[in-house]
C-alpha cells in the first residue's frame, strides 16, 4: 500500500470503498497522528477498518488484541484476499503448530506483515513479548474492549494485564481501543485500566434503525421458533441458547423440521465450530444455534433475525447479539423470549459468586427484566441504557412496543410523591425498596429504616406494582432520576427530578402490560391437539379403524387409540411423516396401519377445502428419546423392570408407564422374559382372551370382567403391553 496516497485512495485500492462511514475518517487520522483513541461504534458500523486501514499505512506492525480465535481467522483471511498476500496479515494463538509459529515469526522479521491478531493469553506469554520486542510496533489495537470492565457482558480477567504487557513492548506505542457496546460505567473502566484517560474519544449513536426488537412470552418456544423460521425462508439467522445442551436440543429439533441448522458451542472440536462458521458464512447452513460464544467478529452482513431462546443475561449481551442482524443495513427482525423461570435460574447461578460480583450480575440481570416487562419503546430503553436519550416518536414502529396501542396514565401525582419521597430520605435506597414502600409491603428493610410507619407506605396498594415499576422505570428513562451503578443502584435525583419537585406538571407515562410469562418448557415437548375437533372426521376415522380391525381380527384400540384419531382431526396429516408426529402414533403404526387414515384425511381435507395448521405439527426429538432408547436397550438385554426402574430413579409403575408409551407408538417389544416370572400361562391366556374380544382397552372394565381378587391392576397393565406389542406393532 503506497502511504504517500491519501486516505480516500488506499480505501479505495485496497477495500474497494469510495467513502468512509461515520467517524471513520477521523479516527483513521487521530490514529496517524499517534494518538490514543477510543472508539464505540455499534455492530455493523465498521470498526475493523479503523484500525485495518492505519495499520497498512504506517511503518511497521500493528498488534491486534482479540479474544477470538474465530474473530481472528475470519479478519486474516479477509484482509489476505484483499491484498492478495498471505504475509501482510496473521494470527498468533494456540490453534497454530509449531511450523505454522516458526513461519508468522519469520514475515514479522522480515517486514511483510502490517497486522498481528493476537489472542490475550498469547500476549501475556514471556516467550511472545521477548520476540515483539525485536519488532517495529506502529500501534495497538484492542478490539472488544468491554471485555476489560467488570460491568461489561463479558469480562475477561486476562483484559486486565494488557496494560502492562504493552508497557514492556516500548514507549509511547499508541492504543486504540474499540468496542460496540460500553455503558458509561464500563467507558470509564476501559479507560482507566488502559491508561487512556487522554485519548480522543469517538462516540457513534448506538441507534440502528433497521433494527425490530420484540419480546414474546416463553410458551411452546420450538414450535414458535420453527413457525418464525418456515414463514421467513431463505433468510439467514442466529438463536442463541444460554447452554450447550439446549444449543443440542433446538439444532435438532429445527433439523428435524427440515431448517437446516448447526449447533455452535465451546463445547464442540475447534475444526468444527470453524467449519461451521464457514458453512454460515457460505449459506451452506440457514441458522446457527449458538451460545454466547458466535458471532463476534462474524463478518456476515445479512443476517436477517437473531433469536434469543433463553433470557439474555445482560443489556450489553443483548445488545451486541441482536447486533449481528441486519449489519448491511437491510431488515434485521430480534425476537427475546421472555420466562420467570430463566430470570430465577439467572438468579441461582449468581448465589455461589462472591459478594461484590453478586451485586454487580443482580443490578446487571435487572435491567434486563426491566427492559422486557417495560411498556416502553424498546429503543428508548436500550438507548438509554448506553447513555444515549432518544425520543420514541423516532422508533416510526421499529418495536413491539410502539407498533401496538399504548396504554397511558397521568403520572404527575405518582411521580411527585416518589421524587418526594426520596428527596426525604436521602437517596438511599433503591428501586425494589422504593416499590416495597408504596405497595405497603413489610419487608426487613422496610421495618428496619421505620418506613413501615411513614405516611407514603401502602400509598400505591390500590393501583398495584405495574403503574409503580412504570413510574420509577420511566422516572429514570426521561430523567428525572438516574441510577448509582457504583453504590448498589440507588435512585438519586437529576436537576430536572429536583425542578420537578419544585415545578410539577401534568405528564403521561406509559402503563406496563403484565407479561404473560409462559412457561420455560425445558423439555420443549410440543403441546399437540390445540385446534378444534373436527367430529364428522373422528367419526369417518372411527368407522375405518374398526373396518381395519375386523381385517386385521383384532380389537380397534389395537389400530389406533382414541387420543390419536383425536388428534388427527385437528391437524389433518397427510404425510406419513406428519401421522408419525400424531402423539401414540411413531413409525412402526405409521407404517402399518397409517396409509388408509392418510389418504382418508388428504380426500377429507380437499373435497371440504380445509385449510390445514401445518405450522402447528412439529416434529419432536424422538419422543425425548434418550430415556426410552436406554429402557428398550435394556428390555433387549431382558434386565428386570424393577431393576432398569431403579436405575432411571423412577418408580415401577413409572417404568410400566414408559414401556406402554413406547409401545402405543408402535415398537415392538418382547417383555415374556419378565412377564413369564410374575404371571403364570393359564392367567396370561385369560387376559389376552379378553382384551382380543374387547372393544375398550380399558383397565377398569378388564379388572372389573376377571376379577380384583385374581388379578392386580400392575398384571393387567403388563398383559395389555404384551397385547398391544404383538398385536398392534
Amino acid at each position: 500500500m503506497d502511504v504517500k496516497k491519501s486516505l480516500f485512495d488506499n480505501l479505495q485500492n485496497f477495500f474497494g470503498f469510495d467513502n468512509f462511514k461515520g467517524d471513520q475518517e477521523s479516527i483513521i487520522t487521530n490514529i496517524l497522528e499517534g494518538n490514543n483513541t477510543f472508539v464505540i461504534m455499534p455492530t455493523g458500523g465498521g470498526k475493523s477498518i479503523c484500525y485495518q486501514l492505519p495499520a497498512l499505512m504506517s511503518e511497521g506492525t500493528a498488534i491486534v488484541i482479540s479474544p477470538l480465535i474465530a474473530l481472528m481467522k475470519n479478519q486474516v483471511d479477509q484482509l489476505r484476499a484483499f491484498g492478495g498476500n498471505d504475509s501482510i496479515a496473521h494470527f498468533l494463538n494456540s490453534s497454530l503448530n509449531k511450523s505454522e509459529i516458526t513461519q508468522v515469526k519469520s514475515d514479522l522479521l522480515s517486514g511483510q506483515t502490517k497486522l498481528l491478531y493476537v489472542a490475550p493469553e498469547s500476549l501475556a506469554k514471556q516467550d511472545n513479548i521477548e520476540f515483539l520486542n525485536l519488532i517495529k510496533i506502529s500501534f495497538v489495537a484492542v478490539d472488544e474492549a468491554h471485555c476489560i470492565s467488570e460491568w461489561g457482558h463479558d469480562f475477561r480477567p486476562e483484559y486486565r494485564k494488557i496494560k502492562q504487557v504493552i508497557a514492556g513492548l516500548g514507549n509511547n506505542i499508541p492504543i486504540i481501543a474499540l468496542t460496540a457496546t460500553a455503558t458509561p460505567k464500563v467507558q470509564q473502566d476501559i479507560m482507566k485500566n488502559l491508561g487512556m484517560s487522554e485519548a480522543t474519544l469517538f462516540k457513534s449513536s448506538f441507534n440502528r434503525p433497521n433494527l425490530f426488537y420484540e419480546i414474546r412470552p416463553k410458551r411452546d418456544i420450538n414450535k414458535e421458533i420453527i413457525k418464525y423460521i418456515k414463514s421467513n425462508p431463505g433468510k439467514s439467522g442466529i438463536i442463541y441458547c444460554l447452554s450447550r445442551k439446549k444449543v443440542e436440543e433446538v439444532a435438532e429439533a429445527l433439523n428435524l423440521n427440515g431448517i437446516s441448522a448447526l449447533p455452535y458451542h465451546a463445547g464442540l472440536d475447534p475444526k468444527v465450530r470453524a467449519e461451521t462458521q464457514d458453512k454460515f458464512l457460505m449459506e451452506d447452513a440457514e441458522v446457527i444455534v449458538a451460545t454466547i460464544a458466535f458471532g463476534m467478529g462474524i463478518d456476515k452482513p445479512d443476517v436477517r433475525f437473531v433469536i434469543h431462546h433463553d433470557v439474555p443475561k445482560s443489556m450489553e449481551g443483548y445488545y451486541q447479539e441482536t447486533g449481528r442482524a441486519g449489519r448491511d443495513g437491510g431488515e434485521g427482525i430480534c425476537i427475546a423470549f421472555y420466562a420467570q423461570k430463566d430470570v430465577d435460574k439467572l438468579a441461582k447461578f449468581m448465589k455461589d459468586k462472591p459478594v461484590s460480583e453478586r451485586e454487580i450480575g443482580t443490578q446487571i440481570l435487572k435491567e434486563v427484566i426491566d427492559y422486557a416487562e417495560s411498556g416502553v419503546c424498546r429503543r428508548k430503553q436500550i438507548l438509554h441504557y448506553f447513555g444515549e436519550n432518544f425520543n420514541e416518536t423516532g422508533c416510526n414502529c421499529m418495536c413491539d412496543n410502539c407498533k401496538k396501542p399504548k396504554k397511558q396514565f397521568d403520572a404527575e401525582a405518582q411521580l411527585t410523591t416518589l421524587l418526594k419521597f426520596i428527596e426525604k430520605t436521602g437517596e438511599k435506597f433503591d428501586d425494589a425498596h422504593l416499590l416495597n414502600v408504596f405497595l405497603g409491603l413489610e419487608t426487613a428493610q422496610t421495618i428496619a429504616y421505620e418506613h413501615s410507619k411513614v405516611p407514603e407506605f401502602g400509598i400505591g396498594k390500590e393501583e398495584g406494582i405495574l403503574l409503580w415499576k412504570s413510574v420509577i422505570r420511566q422516572a429514570v428513562l426521561n430523567n428525572f432520576l438516574f441510577k448509582d451503578i457504583d453504590n448498589y443502584g440507588l435512585l438519586k435525583l437529576t436537576k430536572q427530578g429536583k425542578d420537578f419537585i419544585i415545578n410539577p406538571y401534568s405528564l403521561k407515562f406509559v402503563l406496563n402490560e403484565p407479561i404473560e410469562t409462559g412457561t420455560d418448557d425445558d423439555d420443549d415437548d410440543v403441546k399437540q391437539g390445540s385446534g378444534a375437533l373436527d367430529t364428522h372426521l373422528l367419526q369417518l376415522l372411527k368407522d375405518l379403524r374398526k373396518k381395519i380391525a375386523k381385517q386385521k381380527n383384532v380389537p380397534p384400540f389395537v389400530v389406533f387409540q382414541d387420543p390419536s384419531l383425536e388428534e388427527m382431526c385437528t391437524h389433518y396429516p397427510i404425510t406419513t411423516e406428519e401421522i408419525k408426529q400424531i402423539s401414540g402414533v411413531g413409525s412402526g403404526k405409521a407404517m402399518k396401519f397409517g396409509t388408509p387414515f392418510i389418504e382418508l384425511i388428504k380426500k377429507y381435507v380437499e373435497d371440504n377445502d380445509i385449510e390445514r395448521p401445518i405450522d402447528l405439527i412439529i416434529k419432536t426429538q424422538a419422543n425425548k428419546s434418550q430415556m426410552k432408547v436406554s429402557i428398550i436397550q435394556n428390555i433387549d438385554r431382558q434386565i428386570g423392570l424393577e431393576d432398569i426402574a431403579d436405575s432411571k430413579g423412577i418408580t415401577y409403575e413409572e417404568i410400566l408407564k414408559e414401556v406402554e408409551s413406547i409401545v402405543n407408538s408402535g415398537t415392538k417389544l418382547n417383555l415374556n422374559y419378565f412377564i413369564d416370572e410374575v404371571i403364570d400361562d393359564d392367567r396370561q391366556d385369560e387376559v389376552y382372551d379378553y382384551f382380543r374380544a374387547a372393544e375398550s382397552d380399558s383397565i377398569d372394565e378388564a379388572l372389573n370382567e376377571l376379577g380384583e381378587t385374581d388379578y392386580t391392576r400392575e398384571e393387567i397393565q403388563l398383559m395389555r403391553i404384551k397385547f398391544m406389542s404383538e398385536l398392534g406393532n
